[in-house]
């Protein structure tokens, strides 16, 4: 499967076999996530990977995740990023904490493309809570966690949704 065809082929994925991932499947994402660009090259990524049934039970008494799918999942990867990598440049900062989703995203696109190719489902999970999360996995407290990621072999095939048109997603001067 080539880049073009894992894009066309990623769905998100909400219903997941009970089969596990195997750790040498988890280190293929983690590297291809390792892989990606950021700004700067600063890497502020970091991926804390649950796949142990006591910590999602601990994530799910705190109600870490409003969708109990998540839960289900054979692995769940909380993406993370440390805003405190970057250092600020005098007319140039957007905010640290944007940059570090900025980057995260990439990173996380790459993980999600990667696990299509492997045959896995995923789905970006960003209805969370934040701070339970760090708390239940001891995350620092100045990282920010803005979504997570479920991992697992799909049960059943996902439905595609319609996306917009070309059109509907370019800005553009017709007079250029």
């Amino acid at each position: 499967m080539d880049v073009k065809e894992s894009i066309q082929k990623r769905r998100s994925v909400r219903a997941y076999k009970d089969r596990d991932v195997s750790d040498s499947l988890i280190n293929e994402l983690i590297e291809a996530a390792r892989l990606a660009p950021s700004g700067n090259n600063i890497q502020p990524w970091k991926f804390f990977v649950v796949k142990n049934t006591e910590t999602k039970k601990k994530l799910k008494t705190n109600k870490a995740f409003y969708n109990d799918f998540v839960y289900e999942a054979s692995v769940i990867i909380i993406c993370c990023a440390d805003p405190n990598e970057y250092v600020k440049k005098k007319g140039r900062d957007s905010g640290n904490e944007m940059r570090a989703v900025r980057d995260l995203s990439l990173a996380a696109a790459f993980l999600v493309l990667r696990a299509t190719e492997l045959g896995l489902g995923t789905c970006f999970v960003g209805w969370i809570d934040q701070e339970k999360i760090k708390e239940v996995l001891n995350i620092p407290g100045h990282y920010i966690v803005p979504y997570v990621i479920p991992v697992g072999y799909p049960d059943g095939e996902p439905r595609y949704k319609e996306t917009k048109g070309r059109d509907e997603i370019i800005l553009q001067n017709q007079n250029i």
